[in-house]
């Protein structure tokens, strides 16, 4: 009898953060599709990855982390995780969300398959306002936000990917090469 009282009262109190947990990937979601050309490029792209939440933070050298969700057509098909290291003019911390959009089957399946990208980032980030652009080998973005809720997001494809970010909170100044690795882990 106490094994299974104590059995319910775990599950009751695990409900609230497996919802809060759904919320998060709904919210940014919402934000994305909201957000200028990241909803235009959502609505026709064959699939993307969801970050709700990636920190970041550096002095000279950096790093960052978030984990997130992989959607081939609409279908959740794995989670991620993202990892990044960072070195130059860099000094503060910041959390962000990012979507990663993938045109067709053939990006998705080089996503999967747990390729590194090398940028270049050119970040202001204070508090939930951002300015920033970035460059690497998968392609380029812009953004800016004078909050989270009225984030504008520009950008496009290159090689079949794009990738949105925008700013959640925190003070940072960038201005860094870093590498990232994403990894994937099928559900």
């Amino acid at each position: 009898m106490l094994k299974r009282l104590i059995s319910t009262l775990l599950i009751l109190l695990m409900l609230p953060i497996s919802a809060a947990w759904a919320d998060e990937y709904a919210d940014a979601l919402s934000l994305f599709k909201n957000a200028g050309e990241s909803g235009s490029l959502l609505h026709s792209a064959y699939g993307y990855a969801l970050f709700p939440k990636i920190g970041k933070g550096g002095v000279g050298i950096g790093g960052a982390h978030g984990k997130g969700r992989v959607y081939e057509q609409g279908k959740h098909i794995g989670d991620a995780s993202m990892t990044q290291v960072t070195v130059g003019l860099q000094l503060g911390g910041q959390v962000y969300s990012e979507l990663i959009l993938f045109e067709d089957e053939r990006a998705l399946k080089e996503f999967t398959n747990g390729n590194f990208e090398f940028g270049a980032d050119a970040n202001a980030i204070a508090i939930t306002a951002a300015a920033g652009a970035q460059a690497g080998t998968t392609g380029t973005s812009a953004n800016v936000s004078a909050g989270k809720k009225d984030a504008k997001t520009a950008g496009g494809y290159r090689k079949g990917v794009a990738v949105f970010t925008v700013a959640k909170g925190g003070l940072m100044y960038e201005a860094s090469v870093g590498g990232q690795k994403f990894s994937y882990k099928p559900r």
